[in-house]
């Protein structure tokens, strides 16, 4: 037992020492996605889903698998034979009558006994109006089929403060499904991006210009000059070429296939392949360095103009990111990540090196620009200056507002008619069941669409007509393959709020299981 109890540095210092515990063990390749800092996040967090509909066990099924610290079922009905045929977390015959919430809870709790799962038999609706705090206490709330007007309500309160959680919601009926994430603000460091930092080839740091220029490529050992890492050739060719045009880089195209000509004629051999590569990387030469666009444009935001001690660490280092682009050569603070390349293990463990060594040199300049009024976390620090290439700061939306404006919908309906008219089909079923308690019927549902977006605005009638025939014929319904694919997309997407790893979906994402497409609206 001594070994489940500790923290996840613990672990993954003892991967590299190899001595894997049965933690370790449990969460390898999650840990490979997310690492510690996102399994950490992972395990403090707290989740509450409203109603143990089999969507909403399939979701948490798909978080505590992977460890989150504690979920709450919040339910006070009773298993009905409805839920035992189509809940994999009921146990048939066994769980009819019983609370809805511990039978979930039970189940939910064997498949890791190391998550906190706690069974709440009260009702969402008297939560809301005597008790609304109860909800503060989770980081992320999930609501599956939820009523519309307790929807809402749920909605707005947790909207009414910045610092209150997330909310995700989630309707299907039939094959038809979608959910939206409901936040104000979410950082992102650890975005993932496949997008490489830049090598500064076109401004290497002096260490770096000194060891391509030192190299005598005419008498060089065959053997050697053929492992030379491209990074090298190109300022290396790269400066060959400023030399020889009044000390500009290659600009027309003219100028770049002769510039790549001039690397092909670097070679000794007609076979190193580093020079092939070098070729294929000759972008990399004359494309500036600079600060990329969608990161500048992050200095602009209102959050840097009013810092205070008590300020989300995120923003005070994107502060002092932005002091540090003001300083020469103005580009982001370099990393010691290479890509793989064709090289020996000599020449790329030096390249490597000094790489590193900059690396350092800058992240103390960086560390010089943050406020000497806030302590931050080493390694926040160190992800972030790695990560700095993609960062990101992603603004929410209230739930509901989508609907509520009728210039959005019509202009949706033109962009992505299927996805918006397959939302418009759901928000119409929810509704009508304020209503009428009877069945609706795709004529209601069609007429609820145009109530909703107005008389003006045109409907896609195939798109429309295929979503409300689906909906009218299983309004209700919480299909058991339907809740498995919704429970793994859905986890998917708390897991990136949780972490603030990867980037989140914004808008609605909107499911098909009859055609088998996924499609956003309402970004």
């Amino acid at each position: 037992m001594a070994t489940e109890s500790q923290d996840i540095e613990t672990v993954t210092t003892n991967v590299a020492t190899g001595q894997p515990d049965n933690k370790t063990r449990r969460y390898d390749r999650q840990l490979r996605l997310w690492a510690a800092t996102g399994q950490n996040a992972l395990e403090s967090s707290r989740v509450l889903a409203i109603g143990a509909t089999a969507t909403a066990t399939s979701v948490l099924k798909n978080l505590v698998l992977p460890g989150i610290g504690h979920f709450t079922v919040l339910d006070h009905r009773t298993v009905t034979p409805e839920d035992a045929g189509n809940n994999f977390f009921f146990e048939g015959q066994k769980s009819i009558g019983k609370r809805r919430a511990d039978e979930a809870v039970r189940l939910l709790g064997e498949l890791n006994d190391s998550v906190e799962g706690k069974a709440d038999q009260a009702n969402i609706e008297e939560v809301l109006s005597n008790n609304p705090e109860y909800l503060l206490q989770f980081n992320l709330v999930i609501a599956h089929n939820l009523d519309a007007v307790l929807l809402d309500k749920l909605a707005k309160f947790l909207w009414s403060d910045p610092s209150y959680p997330t909310l995700m919601v989630v309707r299907s009926a039939g094959f038809l499904a979608e959910f939206f994430i409901q936040f104000h603000e979410h950082t992102v460091i650890e975005s993932h991006s496949e997008a490489m930092p830049s090598l500064r080839i076109d401004k290497p740091f002096p260490e770096l210009y000194e060891h391509a220029m030192s190299l005598d490529l005419d008498n060089m050992d065959p053997m050697d000059h053929a492992h030379i890492p491209y990074v090298v050739i190109l300022i290396r060719a790269l400066e060959d070429w400023k030399k020889a045009h009044g000390g500009n880089p290659p600009k027309t195209y003219a100028e770049k296939q002769q510039f790549k000509k001039g690397i092909q004629a670097m070679k000794k051999k007609h076979d190193e392949e580093n020079f092939d590569e070098a070729e294929a990387q000759a972008y990399r030469a004359w494309t500036e360095t600079t600060v990329p666009s969608e990161i500048s444009s992050l200095f602009q935001d209102p959050a840097l103009s009013s810092l205070s001690p008590s300020s989300p660490p995120f923003f005070h280092l994107l502060s002092a990111l932005h002091k540090f682009t003001l300083q020469p050569p103005h580009t982001l603070p370099l990393t010691s990540t290479l890509p793989d390349m064709r090289s020996d293990t000599k020449n790329y463990i030096h390249l490597q090196t000094l790489y590193k060594r900059r690396a350092e040199e800058e992240k103390k300049v960086f560390k010089s620009f943050i406020s000497k009024d806030v302590q931050i976390d080493e390694e926040l620090v160190d992800s972030f200056v790695k990560n700095a290439h993609a960062i990101l700061v992603m603004r929410g939306k209230r739930w509901g507002e989508f609907d509520e404006d009728s210039a959005a919908l019509a202009n949706s309906l033109v962009i992505s008619p299927r996805e918006t008219a397959t939302h418009l089909a759901l928000s119409a079923n929810s509704s009508q069941s304020l209503k009428s308690a009877a069945p609706p019927t795709a004529e209601s549902l069609k007429a609820q669409v145009q109530s909703i977006v107005g008389s003006g605005v045109e409907l896609p009638e195939e798109q429309l007509d295929a979503a409300v025939g689906e909906v009218a014929r299983a309004p209700t319904s919480d299909l058991p393959n339907v809740a498995a694919f919704l429970g793994g997309m859905v986890a998917q997407e708390a897991i990136k709020m949780i972490t603030k790893q990867y980037v989140p979906q914004k808008g609605y994402l909107v499911i098909d299981m009859i055609d088998m497409w996924t499609g956003p609206t309402g970004l």
